[in-house]
């Protein structure tokens, strides 16, 4: 690692010693190459396991980010339209009143279906068909496209069954086949039972969840307690095994900034080209811009991500993260990639300071 980037060493190091982190990863690429690769700390809580350079572990919702990649990727081959109908791949789709609801509004979380409308089990998550076909009877929330109501654990199964139909391949397939394993990139949406020996604990954050509670609006409680989870069903074979392409991601910091370097590089990585740049770009354009009917803050999004609102130091910036902390930055100005992945959890949603704070650091050090 070059001495520019010392601090980004230092802070990281500092966020391990003081406690604000137990075991973590770190990691940055640059026009495709990989200029800053950190781990450390411990990969449970009682600190017997250290965290190693194969150390993988969950990061909820910034498994979206892959799971646009993938929507991405099909679509660049001409398979998929993201202005189209969802109907047009997923007929029974169309009842409810969902005819003319797009594949756009699936990725820009505006379709309307941010939870199930019937009560649904943990169990039922892991039941592909179930859980996707009570999606496409049920009615949507609000009119789609109107606004984006965050479809935290719906988003994946939308995407993924679109995904589905048309290459006849689950998601988590499609993105293990075509841009995992050419990569070398050691990120799980359904992860092997020879792998689980390498899994980080989750550790809970403290203090209530981030959504849910009773003086919430129905629509919240409805997305964070239908089902409601639990942080340790993260450590069972169950979840680890299942493709829950919305928060199931299993992975680190390398392979996420590694994998997203497709996007940042026009659709090349380690000199293979898996897209066009126009096919990356596409995630840029912009498909609804307000207050996040679940998240209650302004969100702008894109094809999968959300945009720039003037916080990145580039407009032409992509980027979501994880509940507890976990961030996948993508600079397509800069051709940069920033992501961070830990297993002691903070109580938002979508990252948090830890993340942030390593992104300044070596923007900074990027600048100088």
């Amino acid at each position: 690692m070059s001495d520019r980037f010392l601090e980004v060493r230092r802070m990281f190091g500092d966020n391990l010693a003081g406690g604000a982190d137990v075991g973590a990863s770190f990691c940055a690429t640059v026009r495709g190459e990989t200029v800053v690769d950190l781990w450390g700390g411990f990969a449970d809580e009682a600190r017997t396991r250290p965290w190693r350079e194969d150390t993988i572990v969950g990061v909820y919702s910034t498994t979206k980010t892959m799971t646009a990649l993938t929507a991405l990727l099909v679509a660049d081959r001409g398979e998929l339209t993201f202005e189209a109908p969802v109907a047009r791949y997923w007929p029974e789709f169309a009842a409810g009143g969902k005819e003319d609801v797009t594949v756009a509004q699936l990725m820009s979380h505006s379709a309307g279906l941010c939870g199930w409308r019937e009560p649904i089990t943990r169990d039922d998550l892991y039941d592909w068909e179930k859980v996707t076909a009570l999606l496409a009877a049920q009615q949507p929330y609000w009119k789609p496209g109107t606004a984006s109501g965050y479809h935290a654990m719906t988003q994946g199964y939308l995407v993924g069954e679109v995904v589905r139909r048309i290459t006849g391949r689950t998601l988590g397939t499609v993105f293990r086949e075509e841009i995992a394993a050419p990569l070398g990139a050691d990120f799980h949406i359904g992860l092997t039972a020879s792998d689980d020996a390498r899994v980080a604990d989750l550790i809970p954050p403290p203090g209530p969840p981030p959504m849910g509670a009773p003086d919430d609006s129905e629509l919240r409680v409805n997305v964070a307690r239908n089902p409601e989870l639990e942080v340790p069903i993260t450590r069972t074979r169950a979840w680890r095994g299942a493709e829950i392409p919305a928060v199931g991601g299993i992975g680190n910091a390398r392979a996420m900034a590694e994998i997203h370097a497709i996007l940042a590089n026009g659709g090349i990585a380690k000199g293979r080209r898996f897209m066009s740049e126009a096919g990356c770009r596409r995630a840029l354009q912009p498909q609804v811009d307000g207050v996040d009917l679940i998240l209650g803050v302004p969100m702008r999004f894109g094809l999968g991500f959300a945009l720039d609102t003037g916080l990145m130091p580039h407009p032409d910036t992509l980027y979501w993260g994880g509940y507890g902390g976990s961030l996948a930055i993508i600079d397509m100005d800069a051709r940069t990639t920033i992501a961070y992945a830990m297993n002691k959890m903070s109580g938002t949603t979508t990252g948090d300071f830890r993340a942030l704070g390593l992104a300044m650091a070596f923007w900074a050090a990027s600048a100088a």
